[in-house]
């Protein structure tokens, strides 16, 4: 009888190392998996940082320029371009069409 039970003792001693082979393996397959969409995660999310970034700069320039768009300057700018208008005193040179 001890030979029997030797037999199952290593029997069962095999399918507990094997079990523990396989929960290994698949835990580093996990680990490995984890990992990848970690790195993937990092880069979004520096990407979407940067988009934040440019969002904000963005955001500065048009509360910027409608500051401008509410002075005087800004009036007379859009006059000058896109009416041609000028103030009595002075002259306008404007370049020659044919270069």
């Amino acid at each position: 009888m001890k030979r029997g039970t030797r037999r199952r003792s290593k029997r069962n001693l095999l399918l507990i190392l094997l079990v523990v082979i396989v929960v290994v393996t698949a835990t580093c397959i996990k680990i490995v998996d984890l990992h990848s969409k970690s790195e993937t995660l990092a880069a979004t999310e520096r990407q979407l940082e940067a988009e934040i970034e440019e969002a904000k700069m963005d955001a500065e320039n048009l509360v910027n320029r409608e500051k401008y768009m509410q002075t005087k300057k800004y009036i007379e700018d859009e006059a000058k371009n896109k009416l041609g208008l000028v103030y009595p005193d002075e002259i306008v040179i404007r370049p020659s069409e044919g270069r």
